[in-house]
Formats: structure tokens, sequence, C-alpha cells
């Protein structure tokens, strides 16, 4: 009876030990099960391998965050796309100022006016996700303008919905952030991938994000998503004196790129190190005061970077 004990918490030990890891072999059998079963489509830039469905889960207690391992993430450049969405900006030149260069595609003159965007000057994205999360619905003018007190700000209404929350002791199934606008979604560079996330609070003081993807990339796009979002949980965490718990993520349609295929199978064969986790250092006094300064990223084990076409 003794030896079974010693035996159970000894296993117990191992399966923490080993179990974080295993959050990324979700994505890496996600990956394979395209590759080797997806449905080859023809899309609006390029040949893709297609699955329809799938979910991911993400620990991110005891100030976990889960940066991709078998690759080395871009975390900084990640972590600045979203303090920009935070701010509620839609200029590309201020990502630009900051070394980030993810939109440049979707930001050119040609770009735009291949989508009809003729009144958009170049690096103006238009009403994308920041002025969907702080502006919602509000007219855009352009990326210059100032619109504060217009249109909604979804973020803020979440966090003064979970302050609500702690203080009536009531949980709240109503604490949603969409970017998707259907009245100005033609008005955007790109329409949103990531569509709506729900914000959770459980046992009294920990804080679940759920995200739905209509679309994913699943090759360079998801790893900065899964990110991204979580980021995201740890900053409004910290912001209402809350603990993230975990990271939910639905994707719509699943695909990977022709050209990233060979890429994609160097990745699945590397072993996943344990996550990285991340320091915030202090509490803002509004959600947008957040700077990449305020973060620290701790024990990031990775392997080298892989190499992939990034499309517009």
């Amino acid at each position: 009876m003794i030896y079974k004990k010693k035996l159970k918490k000894k296993l117990y030990k191992i399966y923490k030990k080993i179990m974080p890891r295993f959050q990324e072999y979700q994505y890496l059998s996600f990956l394979k099960n395209i590759i080797t079963k997806g449905v080859k489509e023809k899309g609006r830039n390029g040949i893709t391998h297609t699955q329809i469905g799938g979910m991911m889960r993400f620990s991110l207690e005891n100030n976990s965050i889960p940066l991709m391992t078998t690759k080395k993430l871009a975390w900084g450049v990640c972590l600045k796309e979203l303090l920009w969405f935070i701010k509620g900006d839609t200029s590309n030149e201020l990502l630009q100022k900051e070394n980030v260069k993810i939109w440049n595609g979707n930001a050119t003159r040609t770009f735009l006016d291949s989508q009809g965007l003729h009144n958009l000057s170049e690096n103006d994205l238009g009403p994308i996700y920041g002025h969907q999360w702080r502006f919602w619905n509000s007219k855009y003018h352009n990326s210059n303008t100032n619109y504060t007190g217009k249109g909604i700000d979804q973020l803020q209404n979440i966090i003064d919905g979970i302050n609500e929350s702690k203080k009536s002791g009531e949980s709240s199934r109503r604490l949603i952030l969409t970017a998707w606008n259907p009245e100005q979604v033609d008005e955007m560079a790109l329409p949103p991938c990531h569509v709506l996330s729900q914000f959770h609070v459980t046992e009294g003081n920990k804080l679940s994000c759920t995200l739905y993807q209509r679309s994913a990339d699943m090759g360079l796009g998801v790893p900065f998503n899964i990110a991204s979002y979580s980021f995201l949980t740890h900053i409004i965490a910290k912001h209402c004196d809350l603990e993230a718990k975990e990271f939910v993520h639905f994707i719509g349609n699943a695909h990977i790129y022709d050209d990233h295929v060979v890429s994609l199978e160097e990745q699945i064969t590397k072993e996943p190190f344990e996550p990285a986790n991340i320091l915030i250092k202090e509490k803002k006094e509004n959600i947008e005061d957040y700077k990449i300064d305020d973060f620290e990223i701790i024990n990031y084990k990775y392997h080298k970077p892989i190499r992939m076409t990034m499309r517009p």
C-alpha cells in the first residue's frame, strides 16, 4: 500500500513535469493531420491543405505563456502588435516605427487599391481590430483621427464587467470582444481572422479566454494568435487583479499553404520544451498604458527559426 502511494506520487511528479510540453503537441498533431488528411483547395492567395474545425487548450497558470518552442517565435513583435490593437490604432506607420513589419503587405498603395480602398492613404489599414475593440462601429475617417469617446469601447466594457462580477460575486457570460463588424468589414484592409473572444472568471479569481478564429494560417499565423490572446489574457488578469488560467482556441478554417508543408514537416519532428513564463512588472492605471518594457519573458527555450513566406 505504501509502495503504491509512493509510486502514485512519483508518477504525478513526472506527469506535472512533462504535461506542459504536451500542449504544444496539440499544435504539432494538428499540423500533421492537415498535411496528411487535409483537403486541397485553391484560395485567395494560393493552394492550401485545409481542415474544417479544430480546438486546442493551453494552460496560463503560474504565469505560463504558450510561446511556440519547436521554432523560435518573435514574441516581441507579437506583443507590440497586441499593444497597438489595445490602443485602438490602425496606422501601419506606428508599427513600422517599432520595427514590426507583419502588416506591410496589406498597407501598400497597390494592395489597398486592389481591395477597392482608394480612399485610404498608404499605411492606413481602415477600421480593423483596434478600431473595433475600442471604438466599435464609430464612423471611420482615417488612421489619424481621434476617436476618443466615439463608438463602443468593448475592451473597457470587459474590464468594467469583470470588476462588477468581482463585486457582485456573480459570473458573467457576456464578456465578449468582437472584431467582426458587417457594417465596416468592407472598409478594412483585411477582414479580421480572429473574430471573437470571450473572457470567463471562474473560481473567484481565475481568468480564461476562448477565441473563435474564422481563418487560420497554421504555419505562420496561429503561433502568433496563440501567443497574442494568451498575452491579452495575462494583461487583463493583471489589470483586474486576477490570475490567468487558460486559453482555449477554436478554429473554423485551418489551412496550411502548399509551400509551407516542407518547413512544417521539419517542425513536427522537433521535441517541445517546457513553456516559458511571463512577468508583467506592474499594474497600470489604464489598459492602454502598458508598454513593451513592462513585460519580461522568462526561461524561453526554443529550436531554431523556421522560414516561411508570409501572405498579405
